[in-house]
């Protein structure tokens, strides 16, 4: 029998700008709101990113983040995973502190350095609201998302050991499956692993539906029977990639951080409206959504009452 479909819902990010949409969430509250409405649309897991609720720059104070992170948890049940890619330039310091702080169920971690390009976005946009968004965007020219097996290593034993906190563990490549399988080798961090294999971000592996099968027979592969397959693909490929993932018995991450747009030309007026979407093609496919609970189950997650906030 198939298993439910846990849906992932990443509800800013810390890649589009305000420009680039009005209905992207900049201030604590609209994160919160958008996060709850997401819940209810039917995702179990809200992966969140704050921002500075002057500019909408991302943001790793975790004063930020606690003035959301408590309206979330008395409006929903869904998973809080608090990112610890943060934004770009962010050190593995800022990145890990709003973590540390909150003591989550779950935090994201990315199983890999490599080169993270959104500098062509840039020639699309002639008029900026904010005077930082511009060379946000065009440093990633010359930007390496960095995060080494020292990095890894740390936030393993920080906030897992430490922490009890499970991973959500980015992929955006092949070698990132097995960098996760040397730290799985080591005994860093046990079944079973959420892997979240990311597609479509330039200086990753392409949305391609062969690259797509591949990570999928490395990560069964190397991993058997001991994860929760992901898939999340950027831009216009976000609803394609992951209803092939639904079909093929994966789990889905929606949400503004992966793409602006509900449907082609035509921005997402909320995280909601993505999750939504998925959910509709999900139950159409005859496949079940997952709750809370059960994404809770599967992924042996310590539970809500074991939170900092």
């Amino acid at each position: 029998m198939a298993k439910s479909v846990i849906i992932t819902c990443a509800v800013t990010g810390g890649i589009h700008t305000p420009t680039m949409s009005e209905y992207l969430p900049i201030t604590p509250q609209e994160i919160a709101d958008d996060a709850v409405a997401a819940a209810k649309a039917g995702a179990s897991i809200l992966h969140l990113h704050a921002r500075d609720p002057e500019n909408g720059r991302p943001t790793p104070d975790p004063k930020v983040f606690m003035e959301f992170l408590p309206r979330i948890k008395q409006q929903t049940d869904a998973v809080v995973n608090i990112t610890t890619g943060g934004g770009l330039g962010m050190t593995l310091e800022e990145r890990l502190a709003a973590a540390v702080a909150a003591s989550p169920e779950m935090t994201s971690l990315n199983m890999g350095s490599f080169n993270f390009g959104l500098f062509p976005i840039a020639d699309k946009i002639k008029d900026w609201k904010y005077d930082w968004e511009q060379p946000y965007i065009e440093g990633t020219k010359e930007f390496i998302f960095k995060n080494t097996f020292g990095d890894i290593e740390r936030t393993m034993i920080e906030l897992g050991q430490g922490h009890g906190v499970k991973f959500e563990f980015e992929c955006y490549d092949v070698g990132h499956l097995y960098n996760l399988a040397h730290f799985v080798d080591r005994k860093l961090v046990e079944p079973p692993f959420l892997i979240q294999t990311i597609f479509g971000i330039m200086g990753g592996i392409g949305a391609d539906e062969e690259n797509l099968m591949h990570m999928r027979r490395i990560a069964n592969k190397l991993f058997g029977d001991d994860y929760e397959w992901s898939v999340l693909a950027a831009g216009r490929h976000q609803m394609s990639f992951v209803t092939q993932a639904a079909i093929l018995g994966g789990n889905v991450r929606v949400g503004l951080e992966d793409s602006l747009y509900i449907s082609k030309g035509e921005l997402a007026k909320s995280n909601a409206d993505q999750v939504a979407k998925i959910r509709r093609i999900v139950e159409d496919l005859s496949l079940t959504v997952a709750t809370p609970e059960e994404a809770r189950k599967r992924l042996k997650l310590k539970g809500g009452d074991r939170v900092n906030f």
